[in-house]
């Protein structure tokens, strides 16, 4: 069956130089790749992600280890004076 699809230039000649690399036409890579999208089930098309945990959640054991410091730099704006300029 002939279609018509809307591809963006980047993307069209990404997969028509893939296509060409592999010493196959076009349409079979596009098809390849919709008959893999609607093979995989709908929970494996995107990966779960990881729950997003702070740098002060991994480094809680550190805190406050060296002496004589504050245990959290940000509640003392002194010792933020210059920064990021």
């Amino acid at each position: 069956m002939r279609t018509t699809v809307d591809l963006s230039d980047e993307l069209f000649r990404r997969a028509k130089a893939e296509a060409a690399l592999r010493g196959r036409k076009f349409k079979d890579l596009v098809e390849e790749g919709l008959r893999r999208v609607l093979e995989q089930p709908e929970a494996s098309v995107l990966p779960a992600r990881p729950p997003v945990t702070s740098l002060h959640d991994l480094m809680q054991d550190c805190c406050g280890v060296a002496e004589p410091t504050p245990p959290d730099y940000a509640s003392n704006p002194a010792h933020l004076d210059g920064f990021g300029r």
